[in-house]
């Protein structure tokens, strides 16, 4: 995507709520895709000296009142504090601007965004990029190239808005995929959720079970296997809390084959091996996209 030229970017003015690790990434894309936008942090004082340093964003403030003249608002703190900026956004946006938002759930957001005024176009938006931890510290412009970029548009969608967020989306690397929200949100469920929290609470019973000592003689596989398991608990909390349905029936789908497998450890039969042989049949075709 660097090689490209600068062009009229497709949103000139853009406020990014939330400046972490995606927002801050969000930041980066555009300033290296459009030099010329204008783009906005709104985050807490220490995040957004840390913006300005990193060149991410050429304004910066404290609260909504910096994205007054967004003509596009990018919603990027946890799902719940999302939720409640849509709340107050109207208050501080007095114009036409479209707004969008990167959580990991879609359900909830997207009810509240049905408050908001008509000068105002919502589409949610979810990509499907990110690392073991985060931080602005982490961010990074190249975040985005060649990875989904999911959005759920609706029937109230006006069709040049969604046409602007895709060519928004795809100006900075992505690739855009519509889906309704609740086919995105039963899909991250068992895509994300559920393999974020199996990590974590497979760690948590290794460490707690073999101490310090124990760890000091584990293989890569136990590494490899537990990458996610340093992410942070709060952004979980909203996911699990705004996805509550979705993640519970993930979760018993997969403590269903773990009694399968206990069930089996006095005597393994051909389930056992029959759900191996799915598993590397389904890791096959992961492995190929």
């Amino acid at each position: 995507m660097g090689s490209l030229e600068p062009d009229a970017p497709v949103f000139p003015t853009v406020a990014i709520v939330g400046f972490g690790f995606i927002g801050g990434s969000v930041g980066l894309a555009v300033k290296r895709r459009w030099p010329s936008a204008m783009v906005i942090a709104v985050d807490e004082k220490p995040v957004l000296e840390a913006a300005l340093r990193m060149r991410a964003a050429d304004t910066v403030g404290d609260s909504l009142r910096a994205a007054a003249a967004a003509s596009l608002v990018v919603l990027a703190a946890p799902v719940r504090a999302n939720i409640a900026v849509l709340r107050d956004l109207p208050d501080f946006v007095p114009g036409h601007a479209v707004i969008t938002d990167v959580g990991s759930t879609k359900a909830e957001t997207v009810a509240a965004a049905g408050t908001l005024p008509a000068r105002f176009q919502f589409i949610g938006g979810h990509p499907l990029a990110g690392a073991a931890l985060g931080g602005i510290a982490e961010a990074r412009a190249e975040l985005f190239e060649g990875r989904p970029w999911l959005l759920t548009p609706d029937a109230t969608t006006s069709a040049g808005a969604l046409a602007s967020l895709r060519r928004f989306v795809e100006g900075i690397g992505a690739t855009p995929v519509e889906l309704a929200a609740a086919a995105h949100d039963r899909m991250v469920a068992y895509l994300s959720h559920l393999p974020q929290l199996a990590v974590t609470a497979l760690m948590h019973v290794v460490g707690e079970s073999v101490g310090e000592g124990g760890l000091a003689l584990a293989g890569r596989g136990l590494r490899d296997t537990t990458r996610l398991a340093s992410s942070p608990a709060g952004i979980w909390r909203d996911i699990t809390a705004t996805n509550p349905r979705q993640v519970a029936e993930a979760l018993d789908a997969l403590i269903d084959v773990l009694q399968r497998f206990r069930a089996q450890t006095e005597r393994p039969d051909a389930e056992f091996d029959e759900i191996f042989a799915s598993a590397a049949r389904w890791k096959q075709k992961l492995d190929e996209r």
